[in-house]
């Protein structure tokens, strides 16, 4: 009888858990995406929980995790000049998804020859972007080497950095990241939510995103959501400090169910696709593929074929 070794169960299993939380992102990614509507029709629906009419369109925030998930399919780590290219790569062939002005710019100079790293530290006059872009596709790399923080932290870095060189866009990355690993390696454990706040202090650099990720900690569980948005922020500003602490938050609030989870997120508006993402690839690991709902991943669009 055949028996697979080690090194290759082990692999098949880090896969796994990164196409989970692929899978949870996209979809997250999709449903927020049909919430940009009025705000008094947005937060109508989400009350009485009406599921969008499908099909659900992914965004940008799909598009580059899967070029993040090839990486790791491919090499078993993020190489940097392959993801850079596959950014680029994958926004030339359909520029319609959503990507924001920062990233237009930076993957069309990629595109047309320029290193990655000019390309990144050109963005917003030359301090290099603090936006939320990496820490929305950075869910499946917490997942696949949440056996050890240590290296989720180093390759979330090398992740982020391809599009992001301020500080506080790589701190972003790396705190989802962790909270992501830390939702895998704590599944089924009391106390998780705290413990999952811990490990992410502990291990994201000092960073305005820090902060408010020590201030998010301290807010209860069950206090309103739209209230924390307030506090916290939504991803309004569209930047890491302003969507990340929220996002882990709301993670945090509904680490046993996918669909609570995306409802209210979703009540909190805001960058309403990008929160979703974030927090559905966090949750995917935690409730398991089990847990993740069969509609909702019915009604997402078909995700193409990694190659």
């Amino acid at each position: 009888m055949h028996t697979m070794n080690p090194e290759a169960a082990s692999r098949e299993a880090r896969l796994e858990r990164s196409m989970l939380a692929l899978d949870g992102l996209s979809v997250g990614d999709a449903f927020g995406q049909k919430f940009f509507i009025t705000p008094e029709k947005a937060i109508s629906v989400a009350r009485h929980r009406w599921l969008p009419v499908a099909p659900w369109r992914f965004t940008d925030d799909t598009v580059m995790a899967l070029s993040v998930v090839e990486s790791l399919v491919r090499f078993g780590e993020v190489r940097e000049d392959e993801l850079a290219d596959a950014f680029a790569r994958r926004w030339a062939e359909d520029k319609g998804r959503g990507y924001g002005p920062g990233a237009f710019r930076i993957l069309e100079a990629i595109r047309m020859g320029t290193p990655w790293r000019l390309a990144a530290r050109s963005a917003f006059n030359g301090s290099g972007s603090m936006g939320n872009g990496a820490a929305m596709r950075v869910a499946p790399v917490g997942a696949y080497f949440a056996d050890d923080f240590a290296v989720v932290v180093e390759e979330a870095r090398k992740s982020a950095r391809v599009t992001h060189a301020h500080p506080d866009g790589i701190a972003g990355a790396i705190a989802i990241a962790v909270a992501t690993a830390a939702s895998w390696q704590l599944r089924g454990q009391s106390d998780r939510a705290a413990r999952i706040f811990a490990e992410v202090l502990r291990w994201t650099p000092a960073s305005d995103t820090a902060e408010g990720v020590a201030r998010a900690a301290q807010i209860p569980l069950t206090e309103p959501v739209d209230d924390v948005a307030e506090r916290l922020g939504a991803g309004h500003q569209v930047l890491s400090s302003d969507t990340v602490p929220f996002c882990i938050w709301s993670a945090c609030r509904n680490l046993e169910s996918f669909e609570d989870a995306m409802w209210n997120t979703v009540a909190a508006l805001g960058d309403r696709d990008t929160t979703c993402a974030i927090v559905g690839g966090i949750v995917a690991v935690s409730v398991g593929a089990r847990g993740m709902p069969e509609k909702w991943i019915a009604a997402r669009e078909p995700l193409p074929t990694l190659e």
